[in-house]
């Protein structure tokens, strides 16, 4: 039988919140970009998506378009970092619910495996490999 490579807990946990911020920030950051054009111009489609198909019944059409496309952009990077990780797992994971209940509610099982990659992001942060771990620790 060959020999089993076991690593040390607290290692494993924080290697997977790492591979878990990275592997779902690129999710909603591209989406974001589908948005824009040049560094950060909102395109006149992307209104008209929210005026049509992302019509939300709470908020103005252009109001939705800017917020979507600023949260996409300034969560996904917060979590690459791992700065206000909590806070932009939450932001994520309510713009998840919005897009399932509002938007796209036969896309449960892809809105699911995005939450199930948020909600330890939400509960335990972004770990030992994280600007909040490194900030937290000056602090002390």
């Amino acid at each position: 039988m060959a020999p089993r490579l076991t690593l040390p807990q607290p290692l494993t946990d924080n290697l997977v919140l790492l591979l878990t911020r990275f592997g779902i920030a690129p999710v909603f950051f591209l989406s974001g970009r589908t948005k824009v054009e040049g560094w950060f111009t909102i395109t006149d489609a992307t209104f008209e998506l929210f005026r049509t198909d992302y019509a939300l019944p709470l908020l103005p059409p252009v109001l939705a378009a800017w917020m979507a496309t600023i949260a996409e952009h300034l969560f996904s990077t917060m979590l690459v970092l791992g700065l206000g990780t909590r806070i932009a797992a939450a932001g994520l994971l309510g713009m998840t619910a919005v897009i399932e209940i509002f938007v796209y509610p036969d896309a449960w099982p892809t809105h699911l495996s995005w939450a199930a990659l948020l909600v330890p992001l939400l509960l335990r942060g972004g770990g030992r490999y994280a600007l909040d771990h490194v900030l937290g620790q000056r602090r002390v």
